[in-house]
């Protein structure tokens, strides 16, 4: 059910959330859009000009650490001051009120976290790139701490002080094994829920998409909120192609 007007928009969503007993919210880059931070994929997203490195490559090489480490410093620089938005904030709202049990989560921005969700109601499928991982040992790195020293090195990335191991953002790459406990948490949580609301995923990334269909095809009501189509609209519940923080921010309101 595509829905274009506000109005309807905000009545079926309320209708759905009224026969829920245990929701999950799954977000996608366009709910950090309106925070400054634009999307990967489309023209002028973060992998115009930055074309992420694969997992092996970083692995296999100190030159592909370093230039990780340069883009990585490079676009944080770009878009520390993000704060969170009304999207994040009304989803905050909803967590708090009972209405969401978990956000399950592509981002890697923290924005959740910051919204005031508490960390063990986000489950992150991509990693957090807010800090930095050993990749032999696990052991945690401060952002800051790499940056000092890849700095201090003339632009060499720092090794583990514990292991020798290689250092890297707490995030998934290309190549890189998906978390095994989160994509456990993940699946536990879409099972349970009765109503699953995907907002600002292009639902194009797997296994990450796989979350709404389980859902759905679980009995679950299946709401979809994304400026743009997607390849599940057709079996969803209520779908809304608007701006993220203009439909959860009156809705919450209303």
């Amino acid at each position: 059910m595509i829905v274009k007007d506000r109005n309807s928009a905000f009545e079926r969503l309320g209708e759905l959330f009224a026969q829920s007993r245990r929701g999950v919210a799954f977000t996608g880059a366009g709910i950090s859009t309106e925070c400054g931070i634009p999307d990967f994929r489309s023209p002028g997203g973060l992998w115009t000009n930055n074309q992420p490195i694969p997992f092996d490559e970083f692995v296999a090489s100190q030159e592909m650490r370093n230039e990780a480490w340069r883009r990585k410093f490079a676009l944080e620089d770009q878009f520390r001051s993000a704060k969170p938005g009304r999207g994040h904030r009304a989803l905050a709202r909803l967590v708090r009120t009972g209405k969401l049990e978990a956000i399950i989560t592509q981002n890697i921005d923290n924005l959740h976290q910051e919204s005031g969700v508490a960390r063990e109601k986000v489950i992150e499928l991509h990693g957090n790139g807010t800090y930095a991982l050993c990749l032999d040992c696990a052991a945690r790195y401060e952002i800051d701490w790499v940056r000092e020293r890849f700095q201090q090195s003339g632009g060499i990335a720092p090794s583990c002080t514990g292991c020798g191991g290689p250092v890297k953002s707490a995030t998934i790459s290309f190549g890189q094994a998906m978390p095994e406990l989160e994509m456990q948490r993940a699946e536990e949580e879409t099972l349970a829920a009765d109503l699953f609301l995907s907002i600002g995923s292009s639902l194009v990334v797997w296994p990450a998409a796989g979350f709404p269909v389980m859902a759905k095809r679980n009995g679950a009501a299946l709401i979809i909120i994304n400026r743009e189509p997607t390849d599940f609209d057709r079996m969803a519940d209520l779908v809304v192609r608007d701006d993220i923080g203009d439909v959860l921010e009156p809705f919450l309101a209303a």
